[in-house]
């Protein structure tokens, strides 16, 4: 479904991300693990068009999308939630939402979604004209959540879900994601829980420093030596 081929991205003439690939197959979730300024932020960013490739290339569905803008990229069917939530915090519940579908015309499609979702999350309902900036941090994170399912993605994108939350909140937004993909959407997941991402995903990979250097089932890296010592705390 997704595949990128020796990426190279750089900040300036800093790279970045030097040669990374990976794949992501349909109805999987993968995630993608590393220390802070590893790449892994980047290399959600290179993918839904907010960072230009310097080398490489990437693949959606057969389809070239490197380099192509993120309106573009949304409209193939990737939707990306960012890191630190990034909702619209002077726009109210039902705005975000709306904002999330803003790519659509189908507007009784719209309305089924917004009830799906409101079933999944129902503390949104309660919350829908409230203005998201005085939401809690797990309801905004709700929030970013949701308004990237109203595109009716393929393909999500979770940079750093759980970055801030309480445990419990935490527990709930895997379960979320979880389902997402049980429903049928395939996740590419940047997560800081290690432990946690790894027992929940089908296939992982670790960057470190910018490069590829570990890949495959999140059970297998799980007992990997070099990933329990440095990440796992094992």
């Amino acid at each position: 479904m997704l595949r990128l081929d020796a990426i190279t991205v750089c900040y300036g003439k800093v790279p970045a991300l030097r040669e990374v690939s990976l794949e992501v197959h349909a109805g999987e979730l993968v995630t993608l693990i590393g220390a802070n300024g590893a790449g892994k932020t980047t290399t959600l960013k290179a993918i839904s068009g907010l960072l230009s490739l310097a080398s490489g290339s990437i693949e959606f569905e057969g389809v070239p999308i490197a380099n192509t803008r993120p309106r573009d990229v949304l409209a193939r069917g990737i939707a990306h939630c960012p890191e630190g939530r990034r909702v619209f915090p002077e726009l109210t519940v039902r705005e975000n939402l709306a904002m999330g579908a803003y790519l659509r015309r189908d507007q009784a499609g719209i309305a089924d979604d917004l009830e799906r979702i409101f079933a999944k999350l129902p503390r949104l309902k309660e919350r829908i004209g409230q203005i998201a900036g005085t939401l809690s941090g797990g309801e905004q994170q709700m929030l970013a959540i949701a308004r990237s399912l109203m595109s009716r993605p393929r393909l999500m994108l979770f940079d750093e879900p759980s970055l801030g939350l309480a445990p419990n909140l935490v527990e709930r937004v895997f379960e979320i994601i979880a389902e997402i993909r049980r429903e049928g959407t395939t996740v590419l997941m940047v997560e800081q829980n290690a432990l946690a991402a790894l027992e929940m995903c089908d296939r992982a990979y670790l960057l470190e420093t910018g490069q590829m250097v570990l890949a495959g089932a999140g059970r297998d890296l799980l007992e990997n030596p070099h990933m329990r010592r440095a990440y796992l705390g094992g």
